[in-house]
């Protein structure tokens, strides 16, 4: 299949992260964690908002009542429909910020969070219940990046990004076990950051620094490499009315004088078939 990137948003985003799609409102949400800043955009009219958070925002996520939940660097917050705000957990810690998150098909958030210093052994992957209980599901990781779970449900995939691999788990109840690899990125290639999962159960992921998006049959076969115009794409998500569309956020942050598009939402167009997300339940 021959993809070629389009670009969906240009934009200069700092560090765009976390595109996900919003069924009730036929938009996507992004954000740009080191702005502070909310984005979305509706691909059939092209019309854009930017909300500011007031600090770090490392993933926004529609919520089941309307609204937004967050993972804000002082911990998960929610925007209800009207746009009022309220901290579900808050849970400042120094040196720390929240970052990538993805809500399972229980309605549950799952939120990572890192040190500044990503190369610190110091964040984690917490569930949070819609009722606010947090439970550290991995124990401590440097930097907490892409989860997804497969179609039936049965297998989370995550990505400590320094560990170059996107790991596997099974999922019981509301708990995971047995950790391990299901692919490796090789020296050289870039960083795993973003993942999602498609209809067929191959996992998309980005690479920081590797100028490319790979897809990965659910045996962990290298599957497809798809070149981009950036050299630092952070995540995807499938979009659109039909989920067909393949959306990737970028960053201009640090790695010398970036490329023109460095911070764009881009997109694939007829990439494949994503999965119907589901809204955070609190």
């Amino acid at each position: 299949m021959n993809v070629v990137p389009e670009v969906a948003v240009r934009e200069q985003a700092q560090l765009g992260e976390g595109p996900t799609w919003d069924p009730a409102t036929g938009r996507l949400i992004w954000v740009d964690i080191l702005s502070s800043r909310i984005h979305t955009y509706d691909p059939e009219s092209g019309r854009r908002t930017v909300m500011a958070t007031g600090q770090q925002v490392g993933a926004a996520k529609p919520r089941a009542g309307g609204g937004l939940v967050v993972n804000l660097r002082e911990g998960i917050g929610r925007y209800d429909a009207e746009g009022a705000f309220s901290w579900l957990l808050h849970d400042p810690v120094a040196g720390r910020r929240g970052n990538d998150a993805a809500v399972a098909p229980d309605g549950a958030l799952w939120a990572g969070t890192m040190r500044d210093n990503e190369a610190e052994i110091g964040g984690g992957l917490y569930r949070v219940a819609p009722d606010g209980t947090v439970t550290d599901t991995v124990g401590a990781v440097a930097c907490s990046n892409g989860t997804g779970w497969s179609p039936d449900g049965r297998l989370m995939y995550y990505i400590d990004t320094p560990t170059l691999r996107i790991d596997v788990f099974d999922v019981d109840g509301e708990r995971v076990r047995d950790r391990r690899p299901f692919a490796t990125i090789e020296p050289g290639a870039g960083a795993p950051d973003g993942l999602t999962v498609d209809a067929e159960g191959c996992v998309w992921v980005a690479l920081w620094n590797g100028s490319a998006l790979r897809r990965y049959a659910p045996d962990g076969r290298l599957e497809r490499i798809i070149g981009l115009p950036v050299r630092r794409p952070t995540a995807c998500a499938f979009g659109g009315r039909d989920l067909r569309d393949l959306y990737i956020t970028s960053a201009r942050t640090g790695g010398g004088a970036p490329h023109p598009l460095a911070g764009s939402l881009l997109v694939l167009p007829d990439a494949g078939l994503g999965l119907p997300g589901t809204p955070f339940a609190g």
